[in-house]
């Protein structure tokens, strides 16, 4: 029996889930890792402990399963994405802790280059921002000390593990992730040099760039398996969650729905640039051929769910909400606009604040949970329909993962929004099964009939037209009465 294993190295913790010859997981297992935050709410990892709790999680799938380690026959990679980390190339220990992707200390670098944010955009598709890798290699590089002399290695977290899976020997990453730094131009397919220079970053230190289902070269986890096997597939974790779905040809989407969400359309080998408030970056590079994606990312749509739980105290466990929205009156006008930290895409306004509006003396507890519900659905819809408007390309199906789509409620009111089915699939881990299926296709393991044994359970609409407009043109003025421009 051969065996993929896949890592999937998120933001909370990194998973080891183990497949089979049929594609079938039968192993997982995982480690959470610190969340360093300070009194200023940076974020940051510490790089060792995600290495060691890297080969901590691939030796407790192999005792869980109890598999032949020497079966294991080939490793691909998800990791979350824009976390960037600098290291010493010779000792290959890192020189400062990794900066989280919601880590903001990069804000003062990004305002003083904001003359140059339409020349970034154009080249990177990406909206300047502390957001993303730049701003937070040049902080490190700012002020870690003195790095003089020394020969660093700068990088997302991908690159950090193929560097540690391989002794040193590679410093690669992918298409994906380097199409997410904003140093990576995705027109001519290289590193930036002039972005690089705005930012301070020797495009000497940044990794090789290979095809996400290209060699990452050979592992034996710091000597845990008898040979050495390759790394042969490598996606950022939104990125891996299109490929784990499906989402190959050009008009297809997902939402990741999670404390925040992710909207991404594959658009297919030519680069869509849209000023409507969504980003343009590479879906990933198989097979020496580039596909590109339009993205959006929302701040709170599961998290709006815990506020109701932890903050508001109308609820005991987030599990409660779809079945409580389901008993509010259907024809309550209320409205939740969730802009606890302002609204991110499409309306990109840092300073709007939250509202609920449209109450009456009807509206009660039910009421106010089923609005919160919605609020997910109205966010990812204003996504869907933009980036239907932008690419011209017709949105027949939303493939959906993350915790949330448990939610009954929820998946059918989202698919009552859109007037297209909502496809939910039976397994959960679309980010790791995405890398998996990225180093099985490489190494000729599995062919891509694997997705048609995919099993999915569908939501179709079934409000009507009239109703439907009707909200949605509520959402959207209840969101135009928080916007500040």
């Amino acid at each position: 029996m051969k065996y993929i294993l896949a890592i999937d190295q998120s933001t909370s913790g990194t998973k080891a889930l183990l497949f089979d010859e049929s594609a079938r997981l039968v192993g997982r297992s995982d480690l959470p890792h610190t969340q360093k935050i300070s009194e200023n709410g940076w974020v940051a990892h510490d790089p060792m402990e995600i290495w060691e709790n890297t080969k901590g999680v691939v030796k407790a799938v192999v005792e869980k399963t109890g598999i032949d380690r020497g079966e294991i026959a080939g490793i691909g990679i998800s990791n979350q994405r824009e976390t960037a980390l600098v290291w010493d190339r010779e000792s290959g220990l890192p020189v400062y802790d990794a900066i989280v992707w919601q880590c903001a200390r990069g804000a003062k670098i990004c305002e003083g280059l904001s003359e140059h944010a339409e020349m970034v955009r154009e080249r990177t598709g990406l909206r300047l921002s502390p957001y993303f890798s730049a701003a937070k290699i040049a902080w490190v590089l700012q002020n870690a000390g003195d790095l003089s002399g020394r020969k660093l290695c700068c990088g997302t977290i991908d690159s950090w593990l193929v560097f540690k899976m391989t002794g040193g020997a590679e410093f690669r990453c992918d298409y994906s992730n380097a199409s997410r730094t904003q140093l990576f131009n995705i027109r001519t397919l290289s590193w930036d040099a002039d972005i690089c220079k705005l930012f301070g970053v020797d495009p000497d230190t940044l990794p090789k760039v290979s095809d996400s289902d290209g060699l990452y070269g050979y592992t034996d986890l710091d000597g845990y398996l008898p040979e050495k096997v390759p790394i042969h597939g490598v996606l950022g974790d939104s990125h891996g969650a299109l490929f784990g779905q499906g989402c190959l040809t050009p008009g297809m989407i997902k939402a990741t729905f999670g404390t925040g969400s992710s909207v991404m359309m594959n658009t297919g080998e030519k680069p869509i640039f849209s000023d409507a408030g969504i980003v343009t970056s590479l879906a990933w590079c198989m097979g020496g051929k580039v596909n590109y994606v339009l993205e959006g990312n929302i701040n709170y749509t599961g998290s709006v769910i815990k506020w109701l739980v932890d903050d508001v105290k109308l609820l005991t466990a987030s599990r409660e909400s779809g079945e409580l929205a389901a008993q509010a009156n259907p024809e309550d006008t209320t409205y939740l606009v969730p802009a606890f930290s302002g609204l991110g895409a499409p309306y990109w306004d840092s300073e709007a604040k939250a509202c609920i509006c449209g109450m009456t003396r009807n509206t009660g507890k039910a009421e106010i949970v089923k609005a919160a519900e919605e609020c997910i659905a109205y966010q990812i819809t204003d996504l869907v329909l933009l980036m239907q408007q932008e690419s011209g390309m017709p949105v027949t199906e939303l493939r959906v993962d993350g915790g949330p789509t448990k939610d009954r409620f929820l998946m059918q009111f989202q698919s009552d929004m859109l007037s297209i089915p909502v496809a939910v699939p039976h397994n959960e881990e679309l980010s790791g099964i995405g890398a998996a299926y990225a180093a099985g296709f490489a190494l000729g393991i599995w062919d891509k009939s694997v997705y048609e044994k995919e099993q999915r359970t569908r939501y179709t609409a079934s409000m009507t037209d009239e109703t439907r407009q009707k909200r949605y043109d509520g959402w959207k003025q209840a969101v135009k009465s928080v916007l500040t421009r």
